[in-house]
């Protein structure tokens, strides 16, 4: 078994239910499997430390999940068109496997869920593949074979998955948005068992 990595960070549970969506996507490709990650929150305090392990959901992401991963997924929460600290935080540390090569090649995805519909999902996807193509990742999209790509009224796009939570955050993942991130899982480890051949 190949694995998969699904990393991300989620504030408010969204980015968590797309990351099992797109889990459930690599998992149905025969020989593939999905490794659950995510990062802790960055403190404001310089001198705050938070637990080794986190109180539920998956483990806090190692670099040696990234050395060992065939291919990524990375969610984050949208922040002004970006992602969120957390995730920028842990990728800024990620020096060594750029000097050594280790994710140059692989498939890598993203995804993300935002407020509103013109929150700045599209930009956070964006922004999130820069560093994963300064690591010489293969970037993976969504293309417009996946009708609900074209049909849908919440998130979704060519970027990425993604998820329109609402300004107050209530609204849930859609079908819609569900169906898309299983597909991008999906295809994510479609290629990269291809590439594993």
């Amino acid at each position: 078994m190949a694995d998969i990595l699904v990393l991300y960070y989620s504030h408010t549970g969204s980015v968590r239910e797309l990351a099992t969506h797109i889990a459930r996507g690599v998992e149905s490709v025969p020989g593939m499997n999905a490794r659950l990650r995510t990062v802790p929150k960055v403190s404001t305090i310089a001198e705050a430390t938070g637990p080794a392990v986190p109180d539920n959901g998956p483990p806090y992401v190692s670099n040696a999940d990234l050395r060992e991963c065939a291919g990524l997924a990375l969610g984050s929460p949208t922040r002004f068109g970006n992602m969120a600290a957390p995730i920028k935080y842990f990728l800024d540390g990620t020096g060594g496997e750029w000097m050594s090569g280790a994710l140059a090649g692989k498939p890598a995805s993203v995804f993300t869920s935002t407020s509103t519909m013109h929150g700045g999902n599209e930009a956070t996807l964006l922004s999130m593949m820069i560093p994963l193509l300064h690591h010489g990742m293969l970037i993976v999209g969504l293309p417009f074979t996946e009708h609900e790509l074209s049909t849908t009224q919440q998130g979704g796009t060519p970027y990425g998955a993604s998820h329109v939570g609402g300004s107050d955050g209530a609204l849930p993942v859609s079908n819609a948005e569900k169906q898309l991130a299983v597909a991008a899982g999906r295809r994510l480890a479609t290629i990269a068992a291809k590439l594993a051949a």
